[in-house]
């Protein structure tokens, strides 16, 4: 089996906002394409985004229903609480954390400084590459 990601918040509302340059595109499309996963954070986070357009919000909520969305289990509760204690991050960045590590999920998102020195996870960030 080859790669697997977890999408982040922030590239979801920089591709639905044409914001990723054109390599951060193709890269993020294949994967939205072929095994678009994310954690029910980052479904929180994009669709509690304030947006003040109504058709923003819509192609949000509908972008997000093509993803396979994974729960909030006891082993990614566990692993975000070790996330909490050892390093100064914020809640919806541990989950996000945990989830990838628990699952051997590559993150994708534009904050790496966010996820700076956590030990195991892999990220790539769709604006560098």
């Amino acid at each position: 089996m080859g790669k697997r990601f977890l999408i982040d918040t922030n590239v979801i509302i920089d591709y639905t906002s044409n914001l990723l340059p054109d390599q951060g595109i193709v890269f993020v499309e294949h994967i939205f394409s072929t095994d678009f996963i994310t954690s029910v954070i980052v479904k929180i986070e994009a669709l509690g985004y304030s947006e003040p357009l109504p058709e923003k919000m819509q192609l949000l909520a509908e972008f997000i229903n093509h993803a396979s969305i994974l729960p909030l289990d006891d082993a990614i509760t566990l692993k975000t609480i070790d996330l909490r204690k050892s390093k100064k991050i914020k809640l919806g960045d541990a989950i996000i954390a945990a989830t990838a590590l628990v699952h051997n999920l590559i993150l994708i998102s534009r904050n790496t400084a966010d996820f700076i020195n956590i030990e195991g996870l892999d990220i790539i960030d769709p604006h560098n590459m």
